[in-house]
């Protein structure tokens, strides 16, 4: 019988790819005994700040402006739901229950590590949901990034108290009606347990999570489209050389380079005009490693900074002893933020420069390949209009680069005065990567499409496979047809990481 690895939460290391396993399932996260007991003694000390006279935030106190406003003994617990009621003003539709899920994962990591107060039957309660598929429902927009993502955040926790919303087995149903089905009642929230579930960053991690995971794939497609459209345009393989990139040696070129260069081995397109006249290509093909090399060091750049945020502790106050709480501000999204938008750039100038390539294998300048990729036009009006498409798709990225970061509207009546909108800057970058895709998608219709011209001759090793695969599921094409359809499929090649998948299994020493 196959058993899941076992991650520790609060005690090893997360990583993006160990958090999306967790989330999916095939690494199980769980508590250990030592855990539980650090995760318990920081309960036991907020119990007793609660049932003091001295004034903690959050804890026996309101929230934001509210922090002067003393609660009870007998109203901590009601305050606790309270703030999960008033803070759930989430609106729009619902972000993707992966990104859900990975929340939990993430927000389980944070508090694991014994400075929030949590109680252990919460976290458990939250790996309950985790393992029985029953993901809380997440509205998109209502967060600032900081007080952390308070509203996302509430609504994901709502089902603790039995409210809100779930996905189950490919519906949404009623918490109530779940939590009623399995036998369990809804939690009832110690002290400051309301504001260590909604204080924090977790659903921009979460997003930023994604844009890791989606974003290196795409560069991993964007190289090998890219090399694609240079055999097909019959580019020259002498700006991959490693010694000139060496004079300037940056990570992400270097790697790009190193990718053309094994894609184009063996191609006898390549060789079939070493020789030739041609003095230089446009930048499009000629410097691919400097494009896609900055969006690659934007991208390392994103996963560095994310790997310390998926292992801190972000809410607020945090508990060191009964004698120490500090209210502090580790849930402000500033520093995943700023680089959010940077790869949300990133991935927009990989369809800015693909884009440029469409363009160039429609103007039937390079040898052998017609005018709009297609050998009879007039009549026809060939590969034209999906360059129209792409250049849309890029065009609608350009807006959407604007960083959310450099943005900030004050909350909580000024107690609140700088908030990083890091919430908006994750959604932002993964629309930007799907809009990208789908650009991608186009550039190897058309790659393929040109690529097809050269015949008998044969493209690079890996390159070969790959078309190959293209021409399995998507035809030549000579005469003007319905072909949204036929871009679809290409795109969810990309999207679903085809390329990758063969160019591996082709040379496994391939490593984008």
């Amino acid at each position: 019988m196959n058993v899941n690895p076992i991650f520790h939460y609060g005690e090893e290391q997360l990583t993006t790819d160990l958090a999306l396993q967790i989330s999916t399932g095939a690494v199980k996260g769980i508590l250990s005994a030592a855990t539980r007991i650090k995760i318990n003694k920081s309960s036991a000390i907020v119990e007793k700040i609660a049932a003091s006279d001295k004034a903690v935030y959050g804890i026996n106190t309101g929230f934001g402006p509210l922090c002067t406003t003393m609660i009870s003994a007998a109203d901590t617990r009601k305050l606790q739901e309270n703030i999960l009621k008033s803070h759930a003003v989430g609106i729009g539709e619902a972000i993707e229950e992966s990104i859900s899920r990975l929340m939990l994962v993430l927000k389980l990591q944070a508090l694991a590590q014994g400075y929030s107060g949590i109680q252990e039957a919460t976290l458990d309660r939250m790996i309950w949901h985790l393992e029985h598929n029953a993901i809380p429902v997440v509205p998109k927009q209502g967060s600032v990034g900081a007080s952390g993502d308070l509203a996302p955040l509430s609504h994901l926790f709502l089902p603790l108290i039995g409210l809100g919303k779930l996905h189950h087995e490919g519906k949404i149903v009623p918490t109530a009606e779940l939590l009623t089905k399995h036998g369990l009642a809804p939690l009832s929230l110690g002290a400051k347990e309301g504001l260590a579930l909604i204080n924090g960053t977790q659903f921009m991690a979460a997003h930023a999570v994604k844009v890791v995971e989606r974003f290196g794939n795409l560069l991993a497609s964007a190289d090998i489209v890219a090399a694609m459209m240079l055999e097909g345009l019959s580019g020259s393989a002498k700006p991959f050389d490693e010694g000139l990139h060496l004079l300037r040696p940056y990570a992400g070129n270097l790697q790009v380079a190193a990718n053309i260069r094994t894609l184009l081995a063996g191609s006898e397109i390549v060789a079939s005009h070493l020789n030739c006249s041609r003095v230089q290509d446009p930048y499009s093909l000629r410097c691919i490693p400097q494009v896609h090399g900055a969006s690659r060091n934007a991208w390392q750049h994103l996963r560095e900074i994310l790997e310390i945020e998926l292992n801190s502790v972000t809410d607020n106050p945090v508990i060191f002893s009964e004698d120490l709480t500090i209210s502090g501000g580790n849930f402000h999204g500033q520093p995943i933020a700023m680089p959010l938008d940077y790869a949300c750039l990133a991935a927009s100038e990989i369809g800015n420069i693909s884009d440029r390539r469409i363009y160039l294998s429609l103007e039937g300048s390079a040898p052998n390949i017609p005018k709009l990729l297609m050998r009879e036009t007039g009549l026809n009006s060939g590969f034209m209009i999906l360059q129209y498409t792409s250049a849309a798709l890029a065009s609608e990225n350009k807006g959407l680069c604007f960083p959310a970061s450099a943005d900030s509207i004050p909350t909580s009546l000024g107690q609140e005065d700088h908030v990083s909108m890091g919430s908006i800057s994750g959604r932002k970058a993964l629309q930007v990567i799907d809009n990208v895709e789908k650009i991608l998608g186009i550039e190897l219709f058309c790659a393929a499409q040109a690529l097809d011209y050269h015949a008998p001759l044969r493209s690079g090793t890996i390159i070969n496979a790959v078309q190959a695969y293209v021409r399995e599921h998507l035809p030549h094409i000579e005469e003007d047809q319905l072909m949204n359809e036929m871009m679809e499929t290409a795109i969810e090649m990309v999207k679903q990481g085809q390329l990758y998948r063969i160019a591996k299994e082709t040379d496994p020493n391939f490593n984008a």
